[in-house]
């Protein structure tokens, strides 16, 4: 038997870049779904996809890491508001695999100093801007740089999380301009990128999802009212999103579904 130190140099090299070639076709195959958000909802379908082992990484962006989580997620910090940094961590997740799911797990509906507003009086041009780009702005971007890296000519599937309140036909209650402003335009922007989509990739699909009420602190100061049985946890909330996820069909895309499955009215 030859022993390997005495086989030529070009043999040696043959053997290695045949090496490289394998490794790089196995990395090729690997499977990514991305969440992008580490609130409650966003970790627990991070910790859920995980779990399913349907995807081979599942990959958690945020701009703060978490302190502790599943370890078989894989973390990643980014900020949604700044291009350079999306482009940076979407070429980073790329580069580990086929980006077959992204859901964008970031909204925003108050702050310490930021409520919801209950009259057009108390609009702010500086509150509405601030609401737009994380609830709007924020994961066009993303899907701006997401969709060149998703596959062609397999399912692929991008979705952001909407609202109920950001149907414009079933808005009943008037009130929080800049949430439901926000959120409708979200569900547009989804409808006009899945048009676009669909022309690059017919199994593609771009939804937007309504969580329910999660007992989060998003819906903290809002849940007076709402029924026990309709207070969802992160975990209750993420298990139903994966669930309708797993169903959806392309001709889904450019619609928003709810928890359970159903198609929110425009």
């Amino acid at each position: 038997m030859v022993q390997e130190k005495n086989l030529p140099q070009h043999n040696i090299t043959i053997q290695y870049n045949l090496f490289r070639v394998y490794h790089d076709m196995n990395i090729s195959k690997t499977n990514v779904a991305v969440v992008w958000g580490a609130g409650g909802i966003g970790r627990a379908m991070a910790e859920l996809l995980a779990e399913q082992k349907k995807f081979s990484r599942v990959i958690l962006v945020s701009r703060e890491v978490p302190q502790s989580i599943d370890g078989s997620v894989q973390q990643m910090q980014a900020d949604m508001l700044n291009e350079v940094s999306i482009q940076s961590a979407v070429g980073r997740i790329a580069g580990l695999g086929d980006v077959q799911l992204v859901v964008v797990a970031a909204g925003m509906l108050h702050d310490g100093e930021l409520q919801p507003e209950k009259t057009m009086r108390q609009l702010s041009p500086d509150a509405m801007q601030r609401i737009f780009e994380i609830n709007s702005i924020g994961p066009a971007l993303l899907a701006k740089h997401f969709f060149p890296v998703m596959p062609r000519k397999s399912r692929a599937v991008f979705a952001a999380m909407s609202a109920r309140v950001g149907s414009i036909s079933d808005n009943r209650l008037g009130g929080w301009y800049a949430y439901r402003a926000s959120k409708a335009a979200l569900n547009m922007l989804l409808k006009t990128l899945s048009i676009e989509w669909k022309r690059r990739n017919p199994l593609s699909i771009c939804v937007g999802l309504h969580p329910g009420t999660v007992d989060t602190g998003l819906s903290k100061p809002f849940q007076r009212g709402v029924a026990k049985e309709n207070l969802f946890s992160p975990s209750q909330s993420a298990a139903r999103l994966v669930n309708v996820l797993a169903g959806l069909k392309p001709d889904d895309s450019g619609h928003v579904f709810a928890y359970d499955g159903t198609r929110i009215p425009e």
